[in-house]
């Protein structure tokens, strides 16, 4: 399968996941992401705020981790736990373990229920990023495809990494950065766009040059696809102007396409009214 191809069939694969995931309830008190149990067994005898039971990273990365969070937490306030389980799991046991509460972010880093991440998240933190940030993260670095190119640690490392700067920055309505393959989806809903105008735009009437009414007429839904779908999941993502001037020259080329394809196809608007009336 080619490339393009490939990284179309993610996007398409992470949006179905995000709605099953829409539909599903997502952790607001703390302790509502860990499995209802409490073994306080195999919390560990020393203060940490990484526990790592799926042994997903290593002694060198769980210590830089530890490190870094608590730097954090003593800079900002905000408090950023790990828990990483398979088949043993500490369940109730972490929240007095940590003293989660408000301003406390839980990830549960758990392969068995087909996404990775999972996230409990204090009422603090759902104030500045809404249920749709922490749901779009979640697919982002948890889905199956994220795991197998960066491995368990580049999806909890990299996620944590989101939330921090979501978090200096005083919150997200959406998850920074543009994936390659969003990107493309974005893209290919601008192409769409550019096709819709240049077969709406084709003129009908001799002496047109653009049939402006059928462009109007269709507006709704080349908008929605050039603008919604295909300019605002970037520059909600990203500053960078690239990919808004590739959309952009994807719709323009999409238009003239459209265009010049019906032109050769339905010929022009004189050739068309005499053959009606040679008929």
């Amino acid at each position: 399968m080619a490339p393009g191809a490939r990284s179309l069939l993610r996007s398409i694969f992470g949006c179905l996941t995000a709605l099953v995931l829409l539909l599903a309830p997502l952790g607001g008190a703390p302790g509502g992401m860990v499995q209802a149990a409490d073994n306080p067994s195999l919390l560990p005898d020393h203060p940490t705020p990484v526990i790592d039971l799926a042994r997903a990273l290593t002694d060198g990365q769980r210590a830089s981790l530890e490190e870094h969070l608590e730097a954090f937490e003593e800079s900002s306030g905000w408090k950023l736990r790990v828990l990483t389980q398979y088949e043993r799991t500490p369940g109730l046991a972490v929240k007095e373990f940590w003293g989660l509460d408000e301003r406390s972010l839980l990830l549960v880093a758990d392969p068995r229920g087909g996404n990775l991440l999972n996230f409990n998240v204090g009422d603090a933190l759902f104030a500045l990023m809404p249920r749709t940030f922490w749901v779009e993260l979640q697919t982002r670095f948890g889905n199956q495809y994220y795991v197998r190119d960066h491995g368990e640690d580049g999806a909890i490392v990299d996620a944590l990494s989101a939330v921090e700067t979501c978090l200096e920055r005083g919150g997200c309505q959406v998850v920074p950065g543009l994936p390659q393959e969003q990107w493309l989806l974005t893209f290919c809903t601008s192409l769409l766009g550019g096709l819709i105008v240049g077969f709406a735009g084709y003129p009908r009437k001799q002496g047109d040059l653009v049939a402006w009414s059928w462009v109007l007429l269709l507006s709704p839904l080349w908008v929605m696809l050039f603008v919604v779908f295909g300019l605002g999941p970037v520059v909600t993502r990203t500053s960078d102007l690239m990919p808004v001037l590739r959309n952009a020259l994807g719709f323009l080329g999409g238009a003239v396409a459209a265009y010049l394809i019906a032109q050769k196809t339905m010929g022009p608007p004189a050739a068309r009214e005499g053959s009606s009336s040679g008929d």
